[in-house]
């Protein structure tokens, strides 16, 4: 299932032409707190789909009912760019737990890459909501090796992708590839670049939220 976050003009409209714009981007502080405040947003519409108990409270009147997280979900994002929306998401599920991955595309000389992993940690995900960051989804390849990777030897209860900028392409493989994932967009382009850049996309977030990296 996708859900695009911009159906319907919201204040998120705004973050997402923000994140767009060149000549606001040179503020990597604004761009980090409008990814945080997109994966805030997120963040409030998936908990509506999370498991609640039933708890009773001791107000200084009396006892009241409240509902509550059944159990808290992990929060995963693939670093560096995803750190920001990943921030926004551990605002609202402040008592997460969570896993990081480290990835980067490899390209070859052809045009064509693949995606390298050197880091992964991540505690049980069995029988808990599994969130999951990439702010940009363009051919989807790193997503679902990160999601392959995290599901090869545990079974979360629900998985929620939450991303920027989607682009078609890479929204499709991920249906293809989890079928049970429920999808969070802010945004969705069409285009895809034979290099596997999201047109008309942002640019690289990594490099705009913590400024450029030496290409290897």
């Amino acid at each position: 299932m996708i859900t695009n976050l911009s159906s319907s003009n919201s204040l998120l409209s705004t973050w997402v032409r923000e994140i767009r714009d060149v000549s606001i981007q040179e503020d990597r502080l604004r761009f980090r707190r409008n990814m945080e405040r997109i994966g805030e947003i997120a963040a409030y519409e998936i908990s509506k789909l999370l498991p609640y108990k039933e708890i009773s409270v001791q107000t200084p009147m009396g006892e009241a009912n409240c509902a509550e997280l059944e159990v808290q979900p992990i929060l995963a994002t693939i670093l560096r760019a995803g750190i920001p929306l990943h921030q926004g998401l551990l605002n609202f599920f402040d008592r997460a737990d969570n896993a990081f991955i480290a990835a980067y595309r490899k390209h070859h000389r052809d045009g064509s890459f693949e995606i390298e992993q050197h880091y992964i940690t991540s505690p049980n995900l069995d029988n808990r909501p599994l969130i999951i960051a990439d702010p940009m989804l363009a051919t989807g390849s790193s997503l679902v090796l990160a999601l392959e990777t995290l599901t090869s030897e545990h079974k979360p209860s629900q998985v929620h992708v939450v991303t920027a900028i989607s682009c078609t392409v890479g929204l499709e493989y991920v249906e293809r590839k989890f079928p049970q994932a429920h999808i969070w967009t802010a945004a969705i382009d069409d285009e895809l670049t034979a290099r596997g850049y999201i047109v008309p996309g942002l640019g690289d977030a990594g490099d705009l939220a913590y400024g450029s990296k030496k290409q290897g």
